[in-house]
């Protein structure tokens, strides 16, 4: 039995829109020629893929594999095209990094501009979330390369650390801890806690710091921007990177305070999937990364 790539493209499509009207749209094809290419696909198959029974689409166990072999599939086309272009060497071509919030937001972009000064005709994009979906488009082949906070947890993933990270708690400017340099935990009873949203590496350590230093009032805040907003308003206190305060604790918009005992620097890291052929851009933006010595300034960079 021969595998029609297209079919297989047109069910990959509609699983990720959600829908065949959806996926329709995308694909700029008519929603019954959609659901056809789709039927078509299962009956050389012999299988059901996708559970119509609903209100909503559900992979069926046969579409759960065929899913995961489709996506294999065009990584390796991917992968094929990475090589072609291992000939023309770093002309031509596209870079995605992936980066998780913070390293994506404060570290990426400028090493990008650097890679970019150097290779001019490669193509740059950055794909950025929390850890979780960071890694989840590594191992969907979305990205090929990636710098995250902490280490990965895919077993498909090999990493190396590049740098470190550490963290602060962050007051409003006029808190009555804003004026220390140190505080112990029992200073900090009593405060509303910003927590990151759940997949965040940077929440991880926050309850971690929370169990050691004995606190309990909590709420959750999605995204650093508002995080420091919120802190800021006088909402509550935080802990988050050093380098995601700098410019609000240089001009005084924010304070910090080192709670004793201090969590543990994290590792940033880089990671890519352990079976892909990685291409020219991706290889060349990976030797600039192990140049990398400080954060996040780049007079290090050889």
């Amino acid at each position: 039995m021969q595998l029609n790539l297209h079919r297989l493209w047109i069910f990959m499509t509609v699983v990720e829109c959600g829908g065949f009207s959806a996926a329709a749209q995308k694909l700029y094809l008519s929603q019954p020629s959609v659901s056809h290419q789709v039927r078509q696909l299962e009956q050389a198959l012999r299988a059901t893929l996708i559970d119509r029974s609903g209100a909503r689409i559900r992979l069926t166990p046969e579409g759960e594999v065929m899913l995961e072999y489709a996506k294999r599939v065009f990584l390796l086309a991917d992968e094929a095209v990475a090589a072609i272009r291992q000939v023309s060497g770093l002309q031509t071509g596209k870079l995605v990094a992936g980066g998780t919030t913070t390293v994506g937001t404060y570290l990426l972009p400028p090493l990008l501009a650097a890679f970019r000064e150097r290779h001019p005709g490669i193509e740059i994009g950055i794909h950025v979330g929390n850890g979780q979906q960071v890694e989840r488009g590594l191992v969907d082949g979305e990205i090929g390369v990636a710098v995250l906070a902490g280490q990965p947890s895919a077993p498909q993933l090999v990493s190396e650390p590049i740098l470190q990270d550490r963290l602060v708690v962050i007051t409003q400017p006029g808190h009555s801890l804003s004026s220390r340099d140190t505080a112990e935990p029992s200073e900090l009873a009593g405060e509303l806690f910003l927590l990151r949203e759940p997949g965040s590496s940077t929440r991880e350590l926050q309850e971690q710091a929370m169990e050691t230093w004995g606190l309990d009032r909590s709420t959750e805040i999605w995204g650093p921007e508002t995080i420091k907003q919120a802190v800021a308003a006088g909402l509550g206190v935080s802990l988050v990177s050093e380098h995601c305060v700098e410019q609000e604790l240089a001009d005084g918009r924010l304070a910090a305070v080192e709670v004793t005992p201090a969590p543990k620097p994290r590792p940033i890291v880089l990671a890519h999937r352990r079976d892909r052929l990685l291409g020219p851009a991706e290889q060349a933006f990976i030797a600039m990364l192990r140049t990398v010595r400080t954060w996040p300034r780049l007079r290090s960079v050889s």
